[in-house]
Formats: C-alpha cells, structure tokens, sequence
C-alpha cells in the first residue's frame, strides 16, 4: 500500500513537472512575441494590434552596438555642423524599408525590370511633391548625392564641356564648384568671382564675367550666411549670354519655407541636397522648369552617372517633400532662423569676430577671436560633445586642413526643440570654454543641462 502512494506521488510529480515545462515554454513563447489582435468592424475599419514584448535579436551586435553608441552620441551633444540634422521616424523607416530591395534602374514606366509597378507610384510621388514643393515643371529625384546632381547638371547644361564662373572656393563654394581634387575642375573650365568684405559684390560679379565670358555662372554656397539676388545673378548671365545654374543645398529648407527666395523662376536648373535643412534623406535633387533640359538631366542620371536607383532613399525623400509643405516644418524653419541670429548676436556682444547671418548659419572667426584656428576650435568644443566643422574664412590664410574659423548653424539642434534661450546660453558655453573661463567638467554640465529638455533623436 506505501508502494503505491508512493508510486501515485511519483507519477503526480513527474505531472506536475511536465506541466511546469510546458507552462515555461508557453510564458517564453508570450514573452517572444505577444500578439494582441483587436478586432473592431465600424464602417469597415478594421483595427489590427501587435504588441511585441521582447527585444528584436540581431546577428551582427558589433554593428548594432555601434549604432546605438552614435545614437547616445548624437543625443548627449550638441550638433552645429550647419549640414546635418535629424530626419524623422517616417523618412528612417522608409530608408530602411525592403523597398532596398527592388532594382529599377530607369524611370516609372520604363524600367529595365519588371515588378516595378509599385516603386513607380513612388517614384512618381517624390517626383510630383518636389515640384509643387519648390514650383517646378521637372524634377529628378534619383541622384545618390549632391554631388551626382552637381555632375549630371554640368553634363546636361554644358555636354560638350565649357566653363563655368563660380565663387571662390575659400568664400563659400563648394568641392564640386570647381576644386582641383574634384571631378567638376577635371571637366571643365572654371574661374572665380570673389566676395567683397564677406557679402556677394554684384557689381564686381558682371565685371568677372564680362571679362571670363563663361558658359555658366553658378551661385548657391555651402558656407554664405546671406540672402542671395537670384534675379540679379540672372540678369549677369542673361548680359553675358551664359546659362546660370543654383545648387540650394544648404539653404532648400529655407526656400521650401518661403523663408528665402525660390530660384527656380530664374535659373536654368536648380540642384539640391535633401538631408541639410530638407530634413530628408541623405541624397540629391535636380529641378528645371526647360523640357529639353529635363530629358538631358534624366539621360545624365541615368544612364551616364549611375544604374539602378535607391528606391527606398527615394519612398524618404517624397516623405520629407511632403513633411516640408506643413506649416509645422515652416514654423520650424523660422525658428532656425531665430537661434542662428540669437546665437551670432550674443557672441558679436561678447566681443566675438562674426559674420551676419539672413539664414540657418554664420561664421564664427576663431583665430582672431580665441587664439585658435578652426581645427584648434573644433577638437576642443568637441571634448564637450558640441559637434561643429573648421571652415575657411572669406580672403582666409590658413590651409583648409586648418582654417582661421569655424561654420555654425541651427538646424539640427532646432529639429530637436532648441530654443532662442537654448541659442543664447551656447554662445555663452562657446565663448567661456574657448575663453578658458570655465573648465571641461562644467562645460559638459552645461551641455547636458541644455539638451535635458531636447526631444531624443529615436524619437522625432
């Protein structure tokens, strides 16, 4: 009788462990993915919720566990490279979406593969937005970069070669606007316009090209902090019987604001970025209101510069088209403004050698201000995490690998909910560290009490 009590409480035993087991397996099944399905007819909405309760896993953690170090780094500084800036939940989700894995090299329509009629709805979406965003008849939105957009540009308006007038290189220009370690100075000819006293000299600019007579004048800067006379500049060209083409990278956002003027009802072909005040996407745009210039540009892109498109850097570009069109965007871009002249106020105040600023940047004299030239100034705001750039002055001496200056600009840092008090207590950390009047472990208290209150970059 004792064998078979004991017998029965063996076997209840090996019950109970097997049910404990399978209650185990089911609790980590739950806890992998538990999916809560709300299922609700109202006027045929149909509501469908998953709630995924365990940490998606990767394969390869050393490059995630890199990833997530920049996203602490990004969120613990304070970013004023004038270029940069924080696209949104929708443009990162689009960007990382499987539409990476449609070839289509071509245009909607026709393409070289099949499948495509849903990557042409995109494209032909970006392509729709970007011309109402900017108030222009044709648009390419495939080039990879600035760059690539600058390239075909040049081989649409100039196929034979040609040259080409651009501001100097040490006031503003960019590499693709003629430096000898470019492409651009490779293929074509190209000669200078110098700024007076930092600011565009119209005058001075007519008697360059009368005396250059170029195909093209180029305007549009990576480091000019004033409104820009597109209309003059037209007129130049029209009195010199050149082209005139503008590359709005730096300041799309603005024009796309209505917060600067549009050049596209004067320009022959517009270029653009749309990751710097876009918001967007790291890649390129090109905009013309000439049909012919349009199929030019199109045979250009492809299939002269590049093949297959990046259909899903594109899906991000038609979302950031679509967010700078809100008044929320247009509202934000104001407030760029505002911090960009807060900021250069306050410092001019504090006996800083600055530019002006009409948009999203200035710069910042540091040699002259601080004993430190540009790279000098740049390592040292980065020991307390604010990112900026060394940048050449206008009629600078130093080599470009130091400058005598930094770039400085606001639209990053407003993406994240800067304010102009925000601005104003950077040009004071700027000018007190770079001062040597406060040490690096309150200067870093200081930053991290600034971007306390500042959205998370995971989460705009």
């Amino acid at each position: 009788m004792q064998r078979k009590v004991n017998r029965r409480k063996l076997n209840a035993t090996k019950d109970e462990s097997s049910q404990i087991k399978c209650n185990e397996r089911s609790i980590v099944a739950n806890r992998l993915q538990r999916i809560a399905t709300i299922f609700y007819e109202k006027r045929k909405i149909y509501f469908i919720m998953y709630v995924i309760t365990e940490k998606e896993k990767v394969m390869d953690k050393e490059i995630f566990s890199l990833i997530n170090k920049e996203k602490n780094r990004q969120n613990k500084g304070i970013e004023l490279i004038a270029s940069e800036n924080y696209a949104s939940k929708d443009v990162r989700k689009a960007c990382g979406s499987l539409l990476t894995n449609k070839y289509a090299e071509g245009y909607p329509s026709k393409r070289y593969y099949g499948g495509c009629e849903i990557v042409d709805k995109i494209e032909n979406l970006a392509i729709e937005r970007a011309k109402e965003l900017f108030g222009a008849k044709y648009a390419n939105v495939q080039p990879h970069s600035g760059s690539q957009a600058n390239a075909a540009a040049y081989r649409a308006l100039l196929p034979n070669g040609g040259k080409i007038l651009s501001l100097v290189l040490n006031d503003g220009g960019h590499l693709t606007h003629g430096s000898p370690v470019s492409f651009s100075s490779h293929l074509y000819d190209f000669s200078f316009y110098p700024l007076r006293d930092g600011k565009l000299d119209y005058d001075l600019l007519l008697e360059v090209a009368k005396k250059e007579r170029p195909d093209l004048i180029l305007a549009g800067y990576s480091a000019y902090p004033y409104t820009i006379d597109f209309k003059r500049i037209k007129d130049i060209a029209n009195e010199v019987n050149a082209l005139f083409m503008v590359d709005m990278a730096h300041i799309a956002g603005l024009i796309a604001a209505n917060k600067h003027p549009n050049p596209l009802p004067y320009a022959d072909v517009v270029t653009s970025t749309t990751h710097k005040t876009l918001r967007g996407p790291r890649g390129g745009l090109i905009l013309t209101n000439d049909e012919e210039l349009a199929k030019r540009i199109n045979s250009a892109i492809f299939p002269y510069y590049q093949g297959g498109p990046l259909l899903h850097i594109i899906a991000g570009k038609a979302i950031c088209f679509k967010e700078a069109m809100s008044d929320e965007f247009k509202n934000y871009i104001n407030n760029v403004i505002i911090n960009t002249k807060a900021c250069r106020d306050e410092l001019y105040k504090l006996g800083d050698i600055v530019s002006d600023t009409d948009n999203h940047l200035f710069l910042l004299n540091t040699l002259a201000s601080f004993n430190l030239n540009g790279l000098e100034a740049q390592k040292k705001l980065e020991e307390i995490f604010i990112t900026t750039n060394k940048n050449m002055l206008p009629n600078d001496t130093l080599k470009p690998n130091k400058t005598s200056g930094l770039r400085l600009g606001f639209a990053a840092v407003t993406t994240r909910g800067a304010t102009k008090d925000d601005a104003i207590a950077i040009a004071h950390l700027i000018h007190d560290y770079l001062k040597g009047n406060i040490d690096k472990k309150h200067a870093k208290k200081m930053v991290k009490d600034i971007v306390s209150n500042w959205k998370k970059i995971e989460n705009i």
